[in-house]
């Protein structure tokens, strides 16, 4: 008779329910795995064996085959140990089967038989849980992410030996495993008391820089500034992830099965409870910040999801890797096709970036005299391109600090908690308004909602058309204008867009001298 366990596997951040036969067959001892099994599962055979051996039992000798189903699906991962060993001892009539039904198992397995930690157990839970199972046994050390789930009863185990007490025919060595149960509200509010290291109050000058931060942040926007060096370029962005307002429940959750996927998640802190803010250095290739390789693994615009991309000195990426940024800007996720496998991650983050105006960096400065030709700063400008210039909402210039600025220590300037204050007001207002659209942000808002949630008076087109002609606006540009002016009148609490907000929308994407601008 064969045995039957049921596990899971995860592509990109979806779970399939996968299901573990075990049959023993008369012929010489072996263990053959089949099912489109990758290196790490084809080697759980020799950690299962050493695992039921040293946990006290017996490990059949006879020919064991397991089968994962269904069989078109590629299987990768450590956490088909715990239900192979379950498979094969159930098959020996070690553990009852029939306690096993509607229970799900994960877990990679050492060999003196305790567990070990996976990846990607939140969205597995999650799928797991859909497909009717009432109960799952993970290693000790993934329970409180598991159990952000609710509606399924979570089970930790720290041995093997642990689980087949649970589930054991012997009833005299009957034991039952802990069960995990958590407050996520408990996570989601550690945000509130989060201290940061940068605050815009300790930055000096820069009130136009800071103004247009807030707008990013309330909306969702794209934001690239440029100035001299020492204009205080990276303390703004630092500062900036200190605005962002918190995450909703789903937004959390969503995140943490990315975080979960990647094997980036703290035992101890299971729930990604803020926005991340990415940091990716130039030298970064186009795979490591888009996701790929064998077997695609989120890039860094997926762990940046309803975050902060930051590329600091951003024309010294390659122009090709810039480049692969424009679909996701648009589109909020990025596809990863393979021959076999074809992968969607979600990429709905904001791309903040910070240059120089050219190679030697003073350019338009008020105290050093650029000492680059036109045909460099040319060279220089180009790494950006049009298209993707197009998809940044906010381009700002930073300039360098006057010497009062520098000198006077005793000018007050607004906190990054009173900013964050005005921002969380504009995001509740967008979600009031969008709550019967699938949106979130004025940022994510199509041709279609436009037409709905931006109209314009008379004097407001009037003036949107003289800018149409004096900077040759594109068809993009003109939308993110509109989405831009949105959010400003959010911040102004303004149920309609006015002239005003037309306005401050322009000034904020001037900077860049492209046509296409």
């Amino acid at each position: 008779m064969v045995s039957q366990v049921i596990t899971s596997t995860v592509l990109g951040i979806e779970s399939y329910k996968i299901l573990v036969e075990v049959d023993l067959v008369q012929s010489i001892p072996a263990v053959v795995i089949v099912g489109l099994p990758d290196t790490a599962i084809s080697e759980a055979k020799e950690r299962v064996r050493s695992a039921i051996k040293n946990s006290g039992y017996h490990f059949p000798n006879q020919k064991v085959v397991i089968n994962l189903a269904p069989a078109d699906i590629k299987k990768v991962g450590t956490n088909y140990d715990l239900p192979i060993a379950m498979g094969i001892l159930a098959r020996d009539g070690i553990v009852d089967e029939e306690e096993m039904k509607n229970t799900a198992f994960l877990g990679e397995l050492s060999l003196d038989g305790s567990l070990r930690a996976v990846n990607g157990v939140l969205p597995i839970v999650a799928g797991l849980k859909d497909f009717d199972i009432t109960q799952v046994v993970v290693p000790k050390e993934n329970a409180k992410e598991a159990a952000l789930v609710p509606g399924i009863k979570v089970l930790s185990a720290e041995t093997l030996r642990d689980v087949v007490c649970h589930f054991g025919v012997n009833r005299e060595e009957k034991k039952e495993l802990e069960t995990c149960e958590i407050d996520i509200e408990d996570y989601l509010n550690a945000y509130t008391t989060t201290k940061y290291e940068f605050d815009f109050k300790d930055v000096k000058g820069q009130l136009k820089a800071k103004k247009a931060m807030e707008i990013a942040a309330a909306g969702g926007h794209n934001l690239l500034m440029s100035g001299p060096p020492g204009s205080g370029k990276t303390l703004l962005a630092k500062c900036f992830a200190s605005i962002l307002p918190p995450l909703e429940l789903e937004e959390a959750i969503e995140l943490t099965k990315i975080y979960s996927v990647s094997g980036l998640l703290h035992p101890d802190s299971p729930l990604i409870s803020k926005r991340p803010f990415r940091t990716v250095h130039h030298t970064a290739s186009a795979i490591g910040i888009i996701g790929g390789g064998s077997n695609p693994k989120p890039g860094e615009i997926t762990l940046a999801h309803r975050g902060v991309l930051f590329l600091d000195e951003i024309v010294e990426f390659p122009r090709q890797v810039l480049e692969v940024l424009r679909q996701p800007l648009e589109d909020g996720e990025v596809v990863i096709s393979r021959a076999q496998t074809r992968v969607t991650y979600p990429a709905d983050f904001m791309l903040l970036g910070a240059m120089n105006p050219c190679p030697c960096g003073y350019l338009g400065d008020s105290q050093k005299q650029c000492t680059c030709n036109d045909f460099q700063i040319q060279r220089y400008r180009s790494r950006l391109s049009g298209p993707l210039l197009d998809r940044i909402d906010i381009q700002i210039e930073v300039p360098r600090l006057t010497t009062d600025e520098l000198l006077n220590t005793n000018i007050k300037t607004e906190s990054s908690e009173q900013i964050r204050e005005r921002v969380i007001k504009a995001r509740k207002i967008q979600t009031e308004r969008y709550k019967d659209y699938p949106i979130l942000t004025n940022s994510q808002l199509t041709a279609e909602y436009i037409k709905i949630f931006c109209k314009l008076d008379e004097k407001s087109e009037n003036l949107l058309r003289s800018a149409i002609s004096k900077f040759n606006l594109s068809g993009r540009s003109y939308d993110r204008i509109l989405k831009l002016a949105r959010t400003v009148a959010d911040l102004s609490d303004s149920e309609n867009i006015d002239s005003s907000h037309v306005a401050q929308a322009l000034q904020y994407r001037n900077f860049v001298e492209n046509e296409n601008i």
